[in-house]
């Protein structure tokens, strides 16, 4: 299936989405140590954990929530 495929379905799940944990599954099925990786490649799998995200849909909030958390102030929980 490979580490792109893979992790593409575990957001699909509904997990959220974590830049570790997706170049540890990448370096892991390569053989790799996790702490293995130069800065050219952490870029290019940056670029491809990215990609993956916007595949996925988030679920939007129930209607009225963001009101009711804005009004205790506590706001929806947003990806950066």
């Amino acid at each position: 299936m490979g580490a792109d495929a893979g992790y593409l379905r575990l957001l699909q799940s509904g997990s959220r989405p974590h830049f570790i944990a997706y170049y540890a599954l990448v370096m892991g099925l390569q053989g790799r140590s996790w702490n293995d990786l130069d800065d050219t490649e952490k870029a290019a799998l940056r670029g491809r954990f990215d990609a993956l995200k916007v595949q996925v849909t988030t679920p939007s909030a129930p209607a009225g929530i963001e009101a009711v958390l804005d009004k205790i102030g506590v706001g929806t929980r947003r990806e950066k």
